[in-house]
């Protein structure tokens, strides 16, 4: 599928939604349900984000955040399930890679539940040593609202 007609973009502005929150929907287990509002707001605080298109069709997409020097995250690379095995997906992290955000960088981080064969094959390594995580921060401060609240109508 290395057609003329596929097209990388590092173009924030040129990506559809709509198409984005679908492909999401058919490709990934991980991403299904995300409401446009919050797809809009993750775009807007990665750089680079990356997008793939056949035509007018959006079918692959991945974003990074960086510091531009140490570290890295690569976040939500999809692909298209009719595109996959064709090396776009490949094509789509080496362009995250050697985008000027990202080619300096010390080191790059990505999370992947079932797809660490085909990391490993661009060069990423299994890491066992960073493995903390602080889930669901914004709950959180939810229940600290709702406490506040709490004490307030208790006269606290």
């Amino acid at each position: 599928m290395n057609s003329p007609q596929l097209q990388f973009s590092d173009r924030k502005s040129e990506i559809d939604l709509c198409q984005l929150q679908e492909l999401l929907n058919v490709s990934a287990f991980w991403a299904k349900g995300r409401s446009l509002e919050d797809l809009g707001i993750a775009i807007a605080n990665s750089d680079p984000v990356i997008s793939v298109s056949h035509g007018d069709r959006l079918i692959g997409f991945a974003r990074a955040i960086s510091d531009g020097i140490y570290r890295a995250t690569i976040w939500d690379v999809v692909i298209h399930p009719e595109y996959r095995g064709s090396g776009v997906g490949s094509n789509l992290v080496e362009t995250v890679l050697s985008h000027p955000r990202m080619k300096w960088v010390e080191r790059v981080y990505l999370m992947t539940t079932h797809q660490q064969e085909f990391y490993e094959k661009i060069g990423f390594e299994p890491n066992t040593t960073t493995t903390m995580v602080l889930c669901s921060r914004a709950n959180l401060v939810s229940l600290s609202a709702q406490e506040v609240q709490l004490q307030k109508s208790l006269g606290g």
